[in-house]
């Protein structure tokens, strides 16, 4: 696969996700690349900081299926990363999530087909997976109507998802809360010292976006295989890096947020394939004729294990902060 002189548009292209594409490619062989979003104001600024002739922007919502049907003509990939991110503001404003994550995502979909976009890749989160709140009920639906959609499409368009953990430092994740607070000299917020998140960077969140669209087929979820990292542990990198002494405070979990996450479900894992760095989870085309599956039973079981951040490899304080310091973030925080 090449992206050399193809289009792309990035929906909620104004995010860390985006501005972490075009770092990527806009010095590559792609003709051109779209920002769609609601924020005018970011969109001037990523205009101002790229000032590159590939980029174009298009301002709309993805609420609205016209404005996004008209930035998809002569597109011929999307990454769709609009969403509503924050657990509890969803908690709060559930129709709002159903709204963006859910029913945005249908407007996407439906608009790529209509457009005939080659593919088309789905940004999902580890909160989709024995989901608890309503961000990631919300993100489990959106995977449900990428799934039921690509049965039917044409083999010349394909559907798929990624699932990410945490994204480091990406805008709004703990990291740079922590980071303000230690220069702030305010102690560091801590829900829970065994909380565990997986950990993975931008540039890895953009590879297995290119790798979904490399190896994918419609209706595949894929998952790159992340080390995870306690709250407390990564509190303790980042005051190690900054050589800081801050207090750490503990304040309990937000509003139904989980002790640990889970990537690849019990019953994912049972039919999970393993691309070495990746999951694949294909997708299931059984139709609505039940009867055989009842008759025949099930093949297999279902695993008894699932893959998740208290599961994987747990780093300890020193290799989390070798990790961190591989981050631009951290590097230009560090140079301040």
């Amino acid at each position: 696969m090449t992206f050399k002189n193809k289009n792309l548009l990035i929906t909620g292209g104004t995010g860390s996700f985006g501005n972490e594409v075009l770092s990527q490619f806009l010095e590559s062989d792609i003709a051109e690349i779209r920002i769609f979003s609601r924020d005018e104001k970011k969109q001037e600024d990523m205009r101002i900081s790229f000032n590159n002739n590939k980029l174009k922007f298009y301002l709309g919502d993805v609420r609205n299926y016209q404005s996004i049907k008209s930035a998809l003509k002569g597109v011929d990939y999307v990454f769709h990363a609009a969403a509503l991110k924050q657990v509890p503001s969803c908690e709060f404003y559930p129709m709002e999530a159903i709204e963006t994550n859910i029913l945005g995502a249908e407007n996407v979909i439906n608009a790529a087909i209509e457009e005939n976009v080659k593919s088309a890749v789905f940004l999902s989160t580890d909160k989709a997976v024995y989901p608890i709140n309503a961000m990631g009920l919300s993100k489990a639906m959106m995977e449900k109507l990428v799934s039921a959609k690509a049965r039917d499409v044409n083999v010349n368009n394909t559907l798929c998802t990624t699932r990410y953990g945490n994204v480091m430092a990406s805008r709004g994740s703990v990291i740079p809360l922590f980071v303000s607070q230690i220069q702030s000299g305010k102690p560091l917020t801590i829900t829970d010292p065994q909380m565990t998140r997986f950990m993975m960077s931008l540039s890895e969140s953009v590879d297995l976006v290119k790798f979904a669209f490399e190896e994918g087929q419609s209706g595949d979820i894929f998952v790159k295989k992340s080390p995870s990292a306690t709250v407390l542990v990564l509190a303790k990198a980042l005051l190690e890096i900054f050589n800081a002494k801050n207090e750490i405070q503990y304040i309990g979990t937000r509003h139904s947020e989980k002790l640990y996450e889970t990537l690849l479900s019990r019953e994912e894992m049972q039919i999970a394939e393993d691309m070495g760095d990746y999951f694949r989870i294909p997708s299931d085309n059984r139709d609505l004729n039940y009867a055989q599956y009842y008759t025949e039973g099930a093949k297999n079981e279902a695993s008894l294990i699932e893959y998740n951040s208290h599961n994987t490899k747990i780093l300890k304080v020193d290799e989390m902060v070798d990790l961190l310091l591989t981050l631009d973030f951290i590097k230009k925080e560090i140079e301040k």
